[in-house]
């Protein structure tokens, strides 16, 4: 969350003198006039390189916080009813949900015209504090096995109520008995749409596990913080947590935790693969066929160990905190980097990929169908053994994007087909894998990636683990609620259920499908991962955030009730930090619309739309080429805008967009600029980093990292959102750029002669100082809140680091137009150096076609 800053900055009073001054200004005859222009001209000159004025007062007047100004900024552009915003987002609040289209017609071929497809992005863990769970069963529908919801017809006389999903009436359970009108059950009040179940499940209470798997083929002060992080993580897990350890360099080396007198750990070879059965047969495992939660039996706890000696086995590799804290804090100290001597001209021999594999085979042969978790802490790239990215010759670079198009990547496909496996089995166990990846040169994130999208977990890139950037985004992980308990859940089930005349054709996000197919699964092309209506996310937390597509399969000659209404239900089915079981149940509502109605184009949420989209876009990213997924993108902005513009044909000056599609062009412009579809200046693994975050957070995060928000701080107002533009750096400003991935501040020229001059830390002109101190503040909230941790960039015009700022902008003043700027003028703004288009440029292209190809 962003917070609320201290105050606004007041006009100038010298400023406001000077503009009173001009408004008396005589009249003069043209010598005069001329005259004066000159002197006020050089006076502006002068008053722009001199420290602010000693009359200049802090500010006093409060403005919105960030994000606030954000919305409201958008809902301005947009021009929609603020009722219309205000109800989405009340329901993203309340329901963790936005519609792509907030009214759908009610025929199949209406609907394939409308060309953004359906979607609902679903937050299932939605942070509701004021949503206490219910200590029941949910009541289940005998036909559809839907649960019971404020949208249902009931008969309080009959005890009896009507699906609203199939129609099907069903009777209430006997201890329903005493429900009226008057006393209605909490899943039947209409506040809650979303409604939690703590479900009485065998091995109730089972606690959560973490493996940590770290590299030590690191430099000694990178070595060092990482074991200090891990010994904080340690500090912040409950008692009953269960935790393992697993280090790497040339060889792996599984450690034992419940030793009496000295540490001992594992070897296995870091060039082998090895497979569950050899592990098992080496550490004297077997599978884990009773209840997991009594590994906690305390070590010398009367009678024997439970499964024939097999507890006993894994209790010397995963322990609970409370029985080992203090003898894994000290393997942790006594962890060493890699003994293994490295040669000139050679990078460390690193066996990430069997480390991983044995941390899998680990977590499958110890608790199985269990919700684990998997930190790996990479700080280079996997030189040996399965997984294998890149040769140990320095001299042979790690794949770029242009080795990949070439097909001159030799280790990547055999690569990426095992942390694929990898990525399956781990999925189909329930355990979710994190990766933390810290070097200055690539890890092989890209080869990797399927590991953490397959099952829900966490990737973080940075330059090494000794930052502020690291540290801060793994306490975001173990952050808690106001019960003590973790944000984070595991072992998740997501079932979809919708009304009969639609079917759900797919998922992005990071989900594993079961293959559970029911009526309500279409048949057609899917997107993302469909054939089924359950999915499995392996960790799921209050961000993480899936796109559901749907289609309409109503026919066009079987007409709806002019009321009529449509319903999908979220059925998510999860194991809470705490241990519990536990169901949230997510119901929405909406309308059907006639064919051709304003109903239909009034109810398109062109923020959720543009998410979708590039989603859509990243996904066909991966296995086509980036110009094919461009001309994608533009054919359905140019068919959006014939179908949904006011236009005369042929003539590109009378095109106009509704206002509730104004913005959806200018979202397009900038996605096609972003890191998610040009690698140029990034790297594979860079390129694999952001289009994960992309896939996994919600509406309005994503939006940020299209289209990044630009806010304003200056002495003539309070700070405010600016456009995006290049016309907006100006000298006397401070700007605060927000991209989700970097938080930068911008320092104007004049800003910095200031600084330069010392008037900052003068007493003299605390204004000058609040204003130097209130982006900084600003930052410092967004980068307490999100995770990752985003990079924090402080710059100046001109300065090397301004390229964050600078690529982001739209280049509506270039090199190739001085005519848009004047070296004689007053305050002109620096010029981007790019050959790129500006969006002034896409429009005029965008509306030329629009009103010349037919939709």
């Amino acid at each position: 969350m962003y917070g609320q800053p201290n105050g606004a900055y007041q006009p100038p009073v010298v400023q406001q003198q000077h503009q009173h001054q001009q408004g008396q200004q005589p009249q003069y005859d043209q010598q005069q006039q001329q005259m004066y222009a000159a002197q006020m001209a050089q006076q502006q000159q002068q008053q722009q390189y001199q420290a602010p004025q000693q009359q200049y007062q802090a500010p006093q007047q409060q403005y919105q916080a960030p994000q606030q100004q954000y919305q409201h900024q958008q809902q301005q552009m947009t021009q929609q009813p603020p009722e219309f915003m205000a109800a989405i987002r009340e329901q993203e609040r309340l329901d963790g949900a936005r519609f792509t289209w907030n009214t759908w017609p009610c025929s199949r071929i209406e609907a394939t015209r409308l060309i953004v497809p359906f979607g609902i992005f679903f937050t299932p863990l939605k942070a509701r504090p004021d949503l206490p769970p219910l200590q029941y069963e949910p009541v289940l529908c005998s036909k559809c096995r839907g649960v019971l919801n404020p949208y249902c017809i009931v008969d309080y006389r009959g005890k009896s109520w009507n699906c609203a999903l199939c129609g099907q009436r069903n009777g209430f359970p006997p201890q329903y008995g005493a429900i009226s009108e008057q006393q209605r059950p909490a899943e039947l009040m209409p506040q809650f749409t979303t409604i939690e179940y703590t479900l009485p499940r065998p091995n109730q209470g089972m606690p959560p596990i973490f493996l940590f798997v770290v590299d030590t083929c690191m430099e000694e002060d990178d070595l060092q913080s990482l074991k200090e992080s891990l010994d904080t993580c340690l500090t912040v897990l409950p008692a009953n947590a269960l935790v393992g350890l697993i280090t790497f360099g040339r060889m792996v080396h599984v450690h034992e935790i419940a030793f009496e007198h000295i540490p001992r750990s594992f070897v296995f070879r870091g060039n082998k693969d090895i497979t569950a059965k050899q592990l098992q047969d080496s550490l004297g495992l077997g599978k884990f066929a009773g209840n997991p939660q009594q590994i906690q039996q305390p070590r010398g706890a009367a009678g024997p160990p439970a499964h024939g000696g097999i507890l006993q086995a894994q209790n010397r590799f995963i322990q609970p905190v409370e029985n080992c804290r203090e003898s894994l804090a000290e393997v942790i100290d006594q962890i060493q980097r890699d003994p293994w001597p490295t040669t000139a001209g050679k990078r460390s021999q690193r066996a990430t990929g069997a480390a991983l594999g044995i941390a899998v085979s680990l977590l499958e042969s110890c608790f199985p169908n269990t919700g684990a978790r998997t930190m790996l802490f990479v700080g280079g790239p996997c030189t040996q053994g399965p997984g294998m990215v890149v040769g140990e010759e320095l001299k042979t670079p790690i794949r770029s994007h242009h080795d990949i198009a070439k097909d001159n990547a030799p280790y990547m496909k055999k690569a990426i087909r095992y942390y694929n496996d990898l990525a399956a089995r781990a999925a189909n166990n329930c355990h979710c894998i994190d990766i933390y990846s810290c070097a200055l040169d690539q890890t092989g994130l890209l080869e990797m990636k399927q590991c953490t999208s397959a099952t829900g977990g966490h990737m973080f890139l940075g330059d090494n683990f000794n930052s502020a950037l690291f540290r801060q985004s793994l306490q975001v992980v173990f952050n808690r609620d106001s019960t003590g308990n973790f944000f984070m859940a595991f072992n998740a089930n997501i079932e979809v259920k919708a009304s009969k005349e639609i079917k759900v054709s797919g998922c992005i996000g990071p989900t594993k499908s079961l293959k559970i197919k029911t009526s309500v699964v279409s048949d057609n092309d899917m997107l993302g991962t469909g054939g089924t209506s359950e999915w499995k996310c392996c960790s799921v937390t209050p961000n993480t955030t899936l796109n559901f597509f749907f289609e309409v399969t109503n026919a066009h000659n079987s007409p709806m009730p002019p009321d009529g209404r449509f319903f999908v239900q979220f059925i998510t089915n999860y194991q809470h930090s705490s241990g519990q079981r536990r169901m949230r149940v997510t119901t929405l509502g909406r309308s059907w619309a006639e064919p051709n109605s304003m109903q239909i184009s009034a109810g398109f949420d062109q923020e959720a739309a543009a998410v979708l989209m590039a989603r859509v876009a990243v996904l066909r990213a991966e296995s086509d080429e980036g110009a094919d997924v461009q001309r994608w993108l533009d054919r359905a902005l140019i068919r959006l805008c014939n179908k949904f513009g006011s236009f005369n044909k042929d003539d590109p000056n009378s095109f106009q967009l509704p206002d509730h599609f104004a913005l959806y062009p200018t979202f397009m412009f900038h996605l096609r600029r972003s890191q998610f579809l040009q690698t140029f200046n990034n790297s594979p693994d860079e390129t694999a980093y952001y289009r994960h975050c992309l896939m996994t957070e919600n509406v309005t995060n994503s939006l940020i990292m299209i289209q990044p928000v630009l806010y304003a701080y200056s002495f003539e107002g309070a700070p405010a959102p600016v456009s995006l533009d290049s016309g907006s750096l100006q000298p006397d400003r401070i700007l605060l750029l927000d991209s989700f991935f970097h938080i930068v501040i911008y320092h104007g020229r004049t800003i910095v002669q200031w600084k330069e001059q010392g008037y900052e830390t003068n007493p003299d002109f605390p204004s000058f100082a609040a204003l130097i101190k209130a982006p900084v503040d600003d930052a410092a909230l967004i980068l307490q809140a999100r995770f990752p941790m985003p990079r924090y960039v402080v710059t100046e015009e001109g300065g090397s680091q301004a390229r964050f700022l600078i690529s982001k902008v739209n280049p509506s003043q270039t090199h190739t137009n001085p005519a848009n700027f004047a070296y004689g003028g007053a305050d002109p703004s620096p010029p981007v150096l790019t050959d790129d288009v500006n969006l002034q440029i896409f429009m005029d292209h965008l509306k030329k076609l629009a009103v010349t190809n037919p939709a």
